[in-house]
This record gives C-alpha cells, structure tokens and sequence, in this order.
C-alpha cells in the first residue's frame, strides 16, 4: 500500500528509541521526510545515523527535553512548519500511589500531556492553512486500565485520549485527521531494562521475566507476551497517510487484546 507521504514532512517526539524510533523510521522507509527528537545531541545524531542507513529519505533531528514549555519553545524555535505530528514522548514509572508526590503529578502531565497539547496548538494552524495535516497521539490502553502501580501514568494516558478527540472535532472537516494509538505492553528499551531488572532478581532469563510480568500485571492479554516497537509503528504510520482519511476522533488499540471490551 502506497501510504502517499512523499512531500510530506514529519515530526516525531521522543524518537531516538523504542515505538517513537520505530515510527520514525517506518514513515522514512515511506518517502516522508523525517524530523528526529530526543533530550541529547548525541542519541538524536545516532537516530539519524541509524534511519539514514536504511532508507534514502531527509533526516534531521532536534535534540530537546519537551517536558517544559521552555523545551517545547526551543524545538519550535528550530522545527518550522511540519504536515504530521506525532506526539509519542511519554515517561512512565512504577510508583505505589501513596508514594506519588505532588512534584510527580506536575512531572508526568508535563511531559506526558502538555507536550502533545503545546506542539499541537503550535504546529496545527499551518495544517488548516494547507487542508491537510496529521496528528497522532500515543497513549496507552492504561488509559482505561489504569494501572495501580503507577496511577499518575494512567491519568495522563486517559488525557491524552480526551485531547485527541477535542482537537478531532475542533477540526472537522478541515482535511486533517486527529487520533490516538493504545499499545499494550511493548518492549522498548525501558520494558526491556526493567525485565532485565526483574529477571537479575529471581534467577530467571529475560522471556521468562516477561511471561511472569504479562501474567501477573496484563493477564487479559490475548498475545501473550509483550509487542515489539515496530508492531505498534505500523499502525501509527497508516494512520499518518493518505489511505486513513476517513479513520479521525478514534482511540485505535494495538494492545495485544488487554483490554475486554469490544469498543
């Protein structure tokens, strides 16, 4: 399937690694030209490196830590005018919620949710000048799951599902097209240190790690082990082409089946 993204220009938030590197690099290998982030000059350079290799589509990148609004000031000081954005940048860590500090809630709604909603606002006008834009959101099925272990992460996974949907409606009938992607677990480079961790602890190797995390903390998981990056990627980028016109205001899981509800 031809995804029509030549011409076209894209910006990935936290994509030097994991569902944000995969997303990059499937909208590159598409003919889009590929604009990079990350917190530090060094990994943004090997993101490029690493795209550039394999595919023969422009890459640059902006190293940036959009968890400020000062942050997010500095990377569209040097972005300029994008036609898809995807915002993916997101910190997770498991927390009992008592433990959870005010500066904690700030933190994570910062980075998870105020990133998405700043780029957005920003760089949309340019998509309704033109009729034509992409805006994608990576939440997480613990958007409606949400987890005890780290409640602060759930919130502002369920938020970033209530923002993608109001700027979808904000936007009707403009040709630009706004929606939300709920990966399950998936083995980023964070899940695959934290079964590392787990598996030092209890004598187990890594794939043994992760069937006892999916047993014990997704046990409604129809996959039964965790997806890869790419797995997830694949669907961000259909819905960053031409083909996914008509598909806007959804939440579109990539799960793995975690969640038991049919809508």
């Amino acid at each position: 399937m031809d995804l029509k993204l030549k011409g076209k220009r894209a910006f990935v938030s936290g994509s030097t690694a994991g569902i944000g590197f995969a997303v990059a690099l499937g909208l590159a290998r598409e003919g889009a030209e590929v604009v990079v982030n990350g917190r530090t000059d060094t990994k943004v350079r090997d993101a490029i490196t690493r795209i550039s290799g394999g595919t023969a589509a422009t890459v640059s990148g902006i190293a940036a830590d959009l968890g400020s609004a000062a942050g997010v000031d500095r990377l569209l000081s040097e972005l300029g005018k994008v036609d898809i954005l995807v915002n993916n940048i997101g910190i997770f860590e498991p927390k009992p919620f008592l433990e959870i500090p005010d500066a904690d809630w700030l933190r994570f709604f910062e980075t998870n949710v105020m990133s998405g909603v700043r780029l957005s606002r920003s760089l949309l006008p340019y998509m309704i000048e033109r009729g034509w834009g992409r805006i994608i959101f990576v939440s997480s099925e613990s958007g409606l799951n949400i987890p005890t272990e780290m409640v602060h992460y759930g919130m502002t996974k369920t938020a970033q599902l209530a923002i993608s949907r109001g700027i979808a409606e904000s936007v009707a009938g403009t040709g630009i097209t706004v929606n939300a992607v709920l990966p399950g677990p998936t083995r980023s480079e964070g899940a695959i240190e934290f079964l590392e961790k787990i598996a030092e602890e209890r004598g187990m190797d890594v794939k043994e790690a992760e069937t006892e995390v999916i047993t014990t903390l997704r046990p409604t998981s129809l996959l039964k082990r965790m997806a890869t990056p790419e797995e997830v990627a694949n669907l961000v980028v259909y819905l960053c082409g031409e083909p996914s016109s008509a598909t806007t205001g959804s939440a579109l899981r990539v799960d793995g089946g975690v969640v038991r509800t049919i809508t």
